[in-house]
């Protein structure tokens, strides 16, 4: 078996045109100069703006959260009367509980946040339901997902939250790429935004730009 010679390159001498996050910066030496790759924090897109499975909706007194949707608060006594609606009225076929967390920052999950030991605050009262997540036949049939078992409709479900998760939290990033010289003079670069979740992002660094 052949073993990789591996190389650190020193950053000195660099002016990257980003703050690089510094555990991702990779330097590369090429034939006419260097490649260099890193990571930066972004403040992302919210993902609820993008086309989902799933149809997001919130309460909340001091936080715009989850999809747009004709519903308010005021037309329900409680959470059992909203999920009442929505599996009536709405046909939801699949439907979590989403909760969140709200203790210097929010966080947002399927499921209460209690007895999970969270090192900081407490969430009997940090901590409590603030609407659901569904799906219709409907909504599964304009998403091209007609055949899908409620397991497997839950999973995708899953996955939108905790992506959106990873939005509120500022779990967000860039991928750069920039080129210099054999000086070490800059000469082109590149972006790609939009990713969540930082090995997710460390990931696409490799294969994405």
């Amino acid at each position: 078996m052949i073993k990789k010679k591996i190389i650190y390159i020193s950053d000195e001498g660099f002016e990257f045109k980003f703050e690089p996050i510094k555990d991702t910066l990779k330097i590369q030496k090429v034939k006419t100069g260097f490649e260099v790759k890193y990571l930066i924090q972004d403040e992302g897109f919210d993902p609820r703006e993008d086309d989902n499975i799933g149809i997001m909706v919130c309460f909340h007194k001091r936080y715009t959260l989850g999809d747009k949707t004709d519903l308010n608060s005021e037309m329900f006594n409680n959470w059992e009367e909203l999920e009442t609606y929505l599996i009536d009225k709405e046909k939801a076929i699949c439907i979590l509980p989403l909760y969140m967390y709200d203790h210097s920052g929010i966080s947002i999950k399927v499921g209460s946040f209690q007895g999970l030991g969270l090192s900081q605050g407490h969430a009997e009262f940090d901590s409590g339901q603030i609407g659901f997540i569904y799906t219709t036949k409907e909504q599964l049939n304009k998403m091209g997902l007609k055949r899908k078992s409620k397991k497997q409709i839950e999973k995708y479900l899953l996955n939108e939250v905790e992506t959106y998760n990873k939005y509120v939290t500022g779990d967000c990033y860039s991928l750069v790429k920039e080129t210099y010289n054999l000086e070490k003079d800059p000469i082109d670069y590149d972006t790609l935004g939009g990713f969540f979740g930082y090995e997710d992002s460390l990931k696409a660094l490799e294969t994405e730009i």
